[in-house]
């Protein structure tokens, strides 16, 4: 029981990472029906970002409080991160927004691979340790350990997601998503700035990828110029699993797929004969992602996209 409650806290942490990110991914699409496949890349940029706030900070300023410093860091990454989504959109997918589906895809992934190569000529391709800002000691839970950047995690999630939910059902911002997600045409007609309001829906998704990425590097410790790609991926799957478009239920399938990898990555040496060990727990995302397309391909809880015809 330690061992399944200890994987349960690892899942939750985890699926809490890919849950921010997946919404990211399922904001754009429900809004212009596009699949942001760099939006793992602005993940590793918000990261590595912090990564140098931090650094920097800890040698000019080497009294500063961790709390303090994180935050900070994490401020003004979400800020770089928002302006580089705001020029991927107007650079990258604005023009491309009438075209064949296909272009704005094949732009998408172009994107990712140049901020990739850019992130590696600027940060260099070797791994960084990330400082551990938060008290390293871990607490004990009912035969299990939780760690304060862990509870950390948790806790900022649950903040963010109530924010986007306030936001996007409460807000007039909210009010012009949903109008632009049903009909931009309309919505203009009604003073709805279609324009204006897409971009601010990547700014938003950036502020989350922002959040995780941070997140997802105080957890593991590292930083690198790939380290965006896995975690966009499976976020984008965890957005398929739980309906694309869909709000909940990117919520929803990203905090399922990290239990699934995480319960099934404990228990996957004793169920393989030792075949398979824990670091094979990747596979568990893409058996997901194969079998939703194949029995359920609108996802857990439906897919949510307007119908403008």
């Amino acid at each position: 029981m330690e061992i399944l409650l200890q994987q349960i806290i690892n899942g939750l942490v985890l699926g809490s990472m890919y849950a921010l990110v997946a919404l990211g991914y399922t904001m754009v699409y429900g809004i212009i029906n596009l699949i942001n496949f760099a939006h793992g890349e602005v993940l590793m940029v918000g990261a590595l970002t912090s990564w140098a706030i931090i650094t920097t900070a800890q040698e000019s300023l080497p009294g500063i409080p961790g709390w303090l410093l994180l935050l900070l860091a994490t401020l003004i990454s979400c800020v770089v991160a928002s302006a580089l989504n705001f020029v991927i959109e107007k650079v990258a997918y604005r023009p491309l927004r009438n075209s064949p589906k296909l272009a704005p895809l094949i732009t998408a992934i172009g994107m990712s691979i140049l901020l990739q190569t850019l992130a590696m000529i600027i940060f260099k391709p070797n791994y960084k340790p990330y400082p551990t800002l938060l008290p390293p000691k871990p607490i004990q839970f009912g035969g299990a350990v939780i760690t304060t950047t862990q509870i950390m995690i948790l806790g900022v999630t649950v903040l963010s997601l109530a924010i986007l939910m306030y936001l996007v059902n409460y807000t007039r911002l909210g009010r012009a998503m949903r109008a632009t997600a049903e009909n931009p045409r309309v919505a203009a007609l009604m003073g709805v700035k279609p324009d204006t309001v897409i971009s601010a829906t990547f700014i938003i998704g950036a502020v989350l990828a922002t959040i995780a990425g941070v997140m997802y590097a105080s957890n593991y410790g590292t930083v690198q110029h790939t380290m965006g790609f896995l975690p966009g991926l499976k976020a984008f799957t965890a957005a398929v699993f739980g309906g694309i478009g869909n709000l909940a239920g990117a919520v929803v399938g990203g905090v399922l797929l990290g239990l699934i990898e995480s319960i099934g990555s404990g228990y996957l040496g004793a169920l393989t004969g030792g075949v398979l060990g824990s670091h094979y727990s990747d596979i568990f995302a893409f058996i997901v992602l194969i079998v939703i397309l194949t029995l359920r391909p609108s996802g857990l809880l439906g897919e949510r996209v307007a119908d403008r015809a």
